[in-house]
């Protein structure tokens, strides 16, 4: 599904941040990305969402050598990937609603094939009585459980997910956590970029470990 083959990334004229990063995503698979502050996961996880280019080496993607995608192979591939970055990325003039429903009306597909399935979504994550919220009054912990929320709702092939429970309580972190292993077990491959030691401790996954620029993978 994703494969990196010595890829680098510096900005501009200073060192690279990220060497020679050689490794693997494969379908249907669970795996966290861990490491300390400043260590590089966002900008991992915003080249595996191809919101970053490398400056050198190679990533495939779901077959396609993403350095020579056309506008339109980009954007098709994009959509089949679920992201929830540190900071929601939510459309502050739609409803908590309309923000989880986005995906399917990017599809092209009808209010009554998914108003039950965005609702009964709501509901899990906690946000049922706030479907009619704007984000600019909704806590940080619930923009949080609606961006996971929007990004799961069409079950993508990848979902990348960057410190995905940081802003909820313990309660709803074990929710949340369920929510993609259950993702998983139908099909999904999920990162998970976390600090979160304990938590990874709970899960028999995958690790892929930044250090000092280096990735480490630990099956």
């Amino acid at each position: 599904m994703v494969r990196f083959e010595n890829v680098g990334l510096r900005y501009g004229l200073g060192p690279e941040v990220l060497r020679d990063l050689t490794f693997r995503i494969d379908p249907h698979s669970f795996q966290f990305l861990t490491g300390p502050s400043g260590a590089g996961k966002t900008s991992l996880m915003r080249m595996l969402f191809l919101s970053l280019r490398p400056t050198r080496g190679l990533i495939t993607l779901f077959g396609h050598d993403v350095a020579t995608l056309g506008k339109d192979a980009f954007a098709s591939l994009r959509r089949r990937i679920g992201v929830v970055f540190q900071d929601f990325r939510l459309l502050d003039h739609m409803t908590t609603y309309e923000n989880v429903a986005l995906p399917f009306r990017v599809m092209g597909r009808s209010e009554d094939s998914f108003r039950d399935q965005v609702i009964e979504l709501l509901d899990w994550v906690g946000l049922g009585e706030r479907m009619s919220a704007y984000p600019p009054i909704l806590s940080g912990g619930e923009k949080q459980r609606a961006a996971i929320a929007r990004a799961v709702i069409a079950r993508p092939q990848l979902l990348l997910a960057d410190e995905p429970t940081g802003n909820v309580d313990p309660t709803h972190a074990q929710r949340l956590l369920r929510l993609f292993v259950e993702l998983n077990k139908s099909g999904t491959a999920v990162l998970i970029a976390t600090h979160d030691i304990a938590l990874m401790d709970q899960y028999d996954a995958r690790r892929l470990v930044l250090h000092e620029g280096h990735l480490h993978v630990y099956d």
